[in-house]
Order: structure tokens, then sequence, then C-alpha cells
């Protein structure tokens, strides 16, 4: 492992490691342990297609941004399920499910490649999908997590955070927010806020939100997503005193329980939202400046492909879990470049986190 982190090498691994498909879908993640790749995700797709136009924002090198329409065409031409109007949990996978979540997250990847190529199909399939979600996981009083395909039937809610509904859901409504701003549908504008409204009467609950000890650090990772779903409305009090309580207790919860097992992910969410939420909250800038030392331990270094530039998913006592991920690698090379420029009194990449 490496203490000094590397951009290139971190955009090298997402064009050069083998993760995407030559069809431009990504698999959920790199088990080195086995030297195998997970299915394709579309969840994944969708937050690489992200990561790659931040990455040409950031560096202005084409071959990232040839990848993200790639990527865009993969999620439109494969991915989605025109006749269904949703995208299925995983491609090829045999999966008969459709997540509110990572519907969100994709509709967001799609709106990334469209802010620099304008290509009509990207926004057209983005907001078939959105109005998709507001017909289809409205339960009348929240939005159901999971539905089965062909059907659309909400399947029974269970224990984990993935399958109930909860303020983590907000950050793949943020998908409705962007594109309300784009479109002006007023109908979107006002689901997200409706979403956000019951979010703020319960994120209190979400942490520690269970007595194992070592899953609370699992669910910091969505506590994290409420924290990204607030930036567009940071202006009003109530979000930003929800800012400030999961800001503390995400940092509070991953010192605890880090030297047993830690997230890359979660040092990564919580360094981003305390750079992006600087504009509305004083930043504690030893707490992040230990966050990012902590994080660059997981990018890996290594003669294989594979591995070498990508962030392993985490550390169990003492041990690194041998995942080179897609998303903890995606976030972290977003966390680490926008704290490098903010500590340098640098501007910030204008893009909306991943």
């Amino acid at each position: 492992m490496a203490g000094v982190f590397s951009l290139a090498r971190a955009g090298h691994w997402f064009l050069h490691s083998g993760i995407q498909s030559g069809a431009g879908g990504v698999a959920r993640y790199y088990r080195a342990d086995l030297q195998k790749n997970k299915p394709v995700s579309t969840e994944i797709t969708g937050y690489t297609a992200s990561a790659l136009v931040f990455l040409y924002s950031v560096t202005k090198d084409e071959e990232y941004l040839e990848r993200a329409r790639l990527t865009a065409r993969f999620l439109c031409d494969h991915a989605w399920d025109a006749e269904l109007g949703t995208f299925p949990f995983e491609y090829l996978s045999g999966e008969d499910h459709s997540y509110f979540f990572d519907c969100g997250i994709i509709i967001r990847g799609l709106m990334a490649v469209w802010r620099v190529t304008r290509e009509d199909r990207l926004l057209d399939v983005a907001s078939a999908a959105s109005n998709g979600m507001l017909a289809d996981f409205h339960s009348g009083t929240d939005f159901h997590p999971i539905l089965s395909l062909p059907g659309k039937q909400a399947l029974p809610r269970e224990a984990h955070w993935s399958r109930m509904a909860g303020c983590y859901q907000t950050k793949s409504a943020l998908a409705w927010w962007e594109l309300a701003e784009i479109t002006g549908d007023g109908k979107l504008r006002a689901a997200y806020l409706e979403l956000l409204g019951a979010s703020l009467a319960t994120y209190r609950d979400f942490l520690p939100g269970t007595d194992e000890r070592l899953r609370v650090m699992d669910r910091l990772h969505p506590a994290c997503y409420f924290l990204e779903a607030l930036y567009p409305v940071l202006a009003r009090t109530d979000c930003r005193e929800a800012y400030g309580y999961t800001v503390d207790a995400v940092g509070r919860y991953l010192r605890e329980i880090a030297p047993d097992f830690c997230r890359s992910d979660v040092y990564a969410q919580l360094l981003r939202a305390r750079v992006y939420g600087a504009a509305a909250l004083p930043v504690d800038m030893g707490a992040a400046r230990e966050e990012a030392a902590a994080l660059r331990e997981f990018q890996v270094s290594s003669d294989d492909p594979r591995l070498d530039g990508g962030f392993l998913f985490g550390r169990r006592h003492g041990e690194m879990v041998p995942h080179s991920n897609p998303v903890s690698t995606a976030f972290a090379l977003q966390a680490l470049e926008v704290w490098r420029a903010f500590e340098g009194g640098e501007p910030l990449c204008p893009l909306p986190p991943l």
C-alpha cells in the first residue's frame, strides 16, 4: 500500500484494469483472492460514468470522456429496460429486482455524461427513468426500496438498511432535483423535497441502528449518502443542523470502530462531505487531514494491472479486505482530489459529487 495518492493511477485503474467490460458495463468489484471480477452491476456502472466525467473534468484527458460515453451507452442500450421502464439490479445475472437507490445513481451517471456531451438520448432515458421511479416505487407514504420484476411488486422489508426505506434514499432522489434543474420539471423537484422532509424527521434514528458494533460501520456508508443528499439545500437551517449532526456522528463512530473494521468509502464520503459542506459549516481541518491520510493507505501499488491504482474495500482486524472496488475508488479519488484543492485554496471541481 502506498501512502501517497495518485489520481493518475486511480484513473488508469478504471481504464485498464479490466473492471469495465468492452461493452461498457462495470463489475461490482474485483476479488483479488480469487482473481475474478464479480458480475456487471448497473448501479456500479452508473457510479463509474460519473467518476469518468469527474476525471475528465480535472485532467481534460479525452480518453476519460470517450470511456464515459461508452459507459453511458451501455446504460442506455443494455441496462435500461424500456419496456418495463426501469433498470434491473444486475445485468445478465438473472436478477429480477429493481432497487430504488440504484435507479437514482444510474440516472445521475447519465446526467453527468449529458452535462458534457449534451446527447439527447441520455436526458431522455434519465427523464423516463425518473418518472418511472415516482410511478413504481411510491408507497403512498414513502418509497419502497426494492421491487420484483416484471410485476413491480414491493418486496417485504427487512432489517438490513438497503431493504428498508430511510434517509439514505434521499441521495437517489438527488437525480430528481438535478433533472428538475435542467428540465424545470416541478413534479420531480417536489418529490425530492417530499423525501427530504421525511428524512429530516427520521435521520437521527439511523445511527447506530444496530447493537452489533461492526455492523455500525456498514451503516456509516449510507448515513453519508444522506449527507450527500443535503448539498443543494444547505442554505436551510434544518438541513445545516442535520448535516452537522450527521458529520459528527459518522466521524465519532468511524474512529471508534476503525481499529477492528473500517471501510475506505466511509473515509472518502466523510472527507468529501466536509469539503463540499465548507460553505455552510466550518471544516474540522485536523479531522479531515486524519481522514485523508487514512484513505490514502487503501490505494494499491502493485505489478498487477487489475489492482494497481485502485482502492481496496476496507480493513478487518488489521488485514486489508482483498476487493479492488470501483465505488471505493471513485469516492476516494474525488475526495482526495477535492481535499487537495480545498487545502491548497484552489477552486473545487464544479460538477456534483458522485
